[in-house]
């Protein structure tokens, strides 16, 4: 028996059986599962170092490819728009299928990673998504 470490890699997979967890025990709506993305986002010391040498969108925007890469072992994400006039980034993740409520921590962590850059409300929307019969996932911020 070992002891989970707080700064050690683990698979993704083990996020998914959380939340699946957390879905069965407290029947948690949706919106509760962006919270979660939401907080997890603020809880990563990596994101936070990200945001501290990444302080504009567009430079957020070329590294998040590289930066998907070195941190998950599947899928692969990429920005597909960005709009800095309109205040519009969509991004686009393909091979990546785990669980319809991953799609709703995605939102919340996808929202508040691009709050932290821009220092203003921002909302995240999954537009395509794999359990709704789309090719791939896509995430519209504002």
């Amino acid at each position: 028996h070992k002891e989970l470490e707080a700064m050690r890699f683990y698979p993704i997979y083990l996020e998914v059986v959380a939340l699946v967890v957390i879905k069965q025990l407290f029947n948690f709506e949706d919106e509760k599962f962006r919270e979660i993305g939401d907080f997890a986002s603020k809880m990563s010391l990596i994101l936070k170092l990200f945001v501290k040498y990444f302080i504009s969108i567009k430079m957020m925007a070329d590294q998040v490819p590289n930066i998907w890469e070195k941190y998950y072992t599947i899928g692969s994400i990429k920005i597909t728009e960005l709009d800095i006039v309109g205040n519009r980034l969509v991004l686009r993740l393909e091979n990546f299928n785990l669980h319809y409520l991953h799609c709703l921590h995605l939102e919340g962590y996808f929202s508040s990673v691009v709050k932290m850059i821009v220092k203003n409300p921002v909302t995240c929307l999954e537009t395509r998504c794999i359990h709704r019969g789309d090719r791939y996932h896509e995430f519209l911020l504002k």
